[in-house]
């Protein structure tokens, strides 16, 4: 069972005839996501395949209308056009940072309550105005600076190697992660261990997200689909405290595993993008660390022990 989406859920994506939008929408659809339209200015009637510039492959899932296949994905100058012929429950943006904003007031606008948004550098003022306006409308926004969202055998929004079955393996494992680079090698770590994952949310490295880990606990709660989770994290920020604050009230109490990169970086230096800075005292791994411990949960000293810890956390013989 998925927290987000599946392949009931209905997808329409900003930015399906660019060549990286069409290239992922692609690969959402034969995962088996219900992409049902695209939008993008200009180019309503276009052929969303040969716009992206990339081989048509094979078919997706069915439309609402009866067109199948990513080359016969039906193309629109805005998202009211788009729901004007097609019901949608989720919308998927491959946009640049500038127009994020936009996109994602026009999802609003239009009821939508998921929105996944990849785009890396949305400005800070902007991305606290998308946070509140979503919040303000009961919606959930992933991102920006994320790989996206992923049910593996399932569905996805976003930009996954789902094909790579030693990462992304359907199981009952929650994933959490901050991280694009330490996504992949973790949850790898997890298949090895002998699991799967249920959801992998990635809730991107911005120092504003969308949606904050703490905040997608009641949902890892309340899924009888997923028995534990894992949070990949990195210095900067308190999402991880969040975390632990949670844990220790009591309001998660399903095993949490962790791996927190960042360990080693030098205080009041940003690594790699804008969330991973260190500042005030706080926002240290060495900080987080202890404060995940203290709360009861287990934190791997490197990738590798993730499983283990997994195994040791759900009370199963080691391996």
């Amino acid at each position: 069972m998925s927290i987000f989406i599946d392949r009931d859920t209905r997808v329409v994506v900003f930015g399906a005839t660019g060549n990286e939008g069409g290239f992922w929408t692609k690969h959402m659809l034969e995962l088996g996501t219900r992409v049902v339209a695209g939008v993008t200015p200009g180019k309503e009637g276009a052929n969303a395949a040969a716009d992206a510039k990339i081989p048509a492959g094979r078919p997706g899932q069915q439309g609402l209308s009866g067109q199948q296949g990513f080359s016969g994905l039906p193309v629109y100058h805005s998202l009211r056009r788009a729901l004007a012929c097609y019901e949608a429950d989720a919308a998927m943006l491959f946009v640049p940072p500038r127009f994020t904003k936009d996109a994602v007031f026009e999802a609003l606008d239009s009821g939508l309550k998921k929105i996944v948004t990849i785009a890396d550098g949305i400005p800070l003022h902007e991305a606290l105005q998308i946070r509140a306006a979503a919040r303000s409308c009961g919606a959930r926004v992933i991102g920006g600076n994320t790989s996206g969202v992923i049910s593996p055998g399932f569905a996805m929004m976003g930009m996954f190697p789902y094909w790579i079955e030693r990462v992304y393996k359907p199981g009952r494992i929650g994933v959490m992660t901050r991280s694009g680079s330490l996504t992949n090698e973790v949850t790898a770590m997890v298949v090895a261990g002998g699991f799967g994952v249920s959801s992998l949310i990635g809730v991107g490295g911005d120092s504003v997200p969308g949606t904050r880990f703490a905040e997608l606990l009641p949902d890892f709660q309340a899924d009888s689909g997923t028995d534990a989770v894992v949070i990949i994290g990195e210095l900067g920020g308190t999402m991880e405290e969040e975390v632990a604050q949670a844990l220790a009230a009591g309001s998660f109490t399903k095993p949490v595993v962790a791996f927190i990169g960042g360990r080693h970086a030098p205080a009041g230096k940003r690594m790699g993008h804008a969330g991973a800075i260190t500042s005030g005292g706080s926002g240290s791994a060495l900080d987080k660390i202890a404060a995940l411990r203290d709360a009861g949960a287990l934190v791997a000293e490197r990738p590798s022990l993730v499983g283990e810890c997994l195994r040791q956390a759900l009370g199963m013989n080691p391996q």
